[in-house]
C-alpha cells in the first residue's frame, strides 16, 4: 500500500512563492503517474500538474509558466514550485499517484492528506 505526505504548504501574499513536497512511501511501479491536485472551497477539486515516468508533463492551463512539477532524483519525492502566486490559488493541495501513464488527471488511485496554500491579496 502506497502512502504519500504532502508537505510544504503555507500563507504567502500575492505574487510570493512556495514549494510543496510529496513523499511517497511504498512500492513504487517503473510505470507510474504522478500529479498534483487542488481544491478550493466550494469547488471541485482539479488537476495542477502531472508528470509520468517516462518525463511527460502536463499542466493545467490556470498555472502554467508559474508552477514547475518535477521528481527528485530517487524517483518517491514530487514537487511542485509555486511562483507568482494569486489569491485564486488558494486551495488545499493534494499528491495523488498511480501505477499508469498519465491520462489527462484521471483515475489515481492513492492520495495524499493534502496541504493549505492561502494566498492574500
Amino acid at each position: 500500500q502506497l502512502q504519500l505526505a504532502e508537505s510544504g504548504g503555507g500563507s504567502v501574499q500575492t505574487g510570493g512563492s512556495l514549494r510543496l513536497s510529496c513523499v511517497v512511501s511504498g512500492y513504487t511501479y517503473s510505470k507510474h503517474c504522478m500529479g498534483w491536485f487542488r481544491q478550493a472551497p466550494g469547488k471541485e477539486r482539479e488537476g495542477v500538474a502531472e508528470i509520468d515516468s517516462d518525463g511527460a508533463i502536463t499542466y493545467a492551463d490556470s498555472v502554467k509558466g508559474r508552477f514547475t512539477i518535477s521528481k527528485g532524483n530517487a524517483g518517491n519525492t514530487l514537487y511542485l514550485q509555486m511562483n507568482n502566486l494569486k489569491p485564486e490559488d488558494t486551495a488545499m493541495y493534494y499528491c495523488a499517484t498511480d501505477h499508469k501513464y498519465c491520462e489527462n488527471f484521471a483515475d489515481f488511485r492513492y492520495w495524499g492528506q493534502g496541504t493549505q496554500v492561502t494566498v492574500s491579496s
